[in-house]
């Protein structure tokens, strides 16, 4: 069994998504609100142990020519926070358009512009970690 976390850095609201046992198929969670980093390391670890979870894919976002901006630093910081207390691979991956993705998705559904804001960061987490899945059982 391996489950990964998906996630989603903001620095409002932090996505989350959790792979089914079988490292197929991902679901949202409900995101956490990055207001104490520390807080959010705790709420993670928990999770961690609370999933049995074996590794985290963080989106590592990049500017439109794949180039990388002060948003990635701030993810890299972030990477180097959760390494330091969280003792687990950690993968990013290039997540470029992901919200407008999840934010289409969602509103092609019909929430409303408020529960969209709710949604949005864990379904970008959800694509984040569904590519991640499907390119690890793309290659062996």
């Amino acid at each position: 069994m391996s489950r990964y976390l998906g996630i989603d850095f903001g620095t409002v609201r932090i996505g989350l998504a959790l792979s089914d046992p079988t490292a197929t198929l991902c679901s949202p969670l409900p995101f956490l609100e990055n207001k104490s980093i520390q807080q959010v390391i705790s709420d993670l670890a928990a999770l961690v142990k609370t999933h049995e979870v074996i590794g985290l894919v963080i989106g590592l976002p990049r500017n439109m020519d794949g180039t990388y901006g002060p948003s990635a630093q701030k993810v890299r910081d972030f990477i180097t926070q959760i390494q330091s207390q969280i003792p687990l691979p950690i993968q990013t991956i290039d997540e470029r358009l992901t919200t407008a993705q999840a934010s289409k998705q969602l509103m092609g559904i019909g929430l409303s512009h408020k529960e969209l804001r709710k949604k949005v960061d864990s379904s970008s987490a959800c694509i984040i970690l569904q590519q991640y899945l499907d390119q690890k059982l793309s290659f062996p």
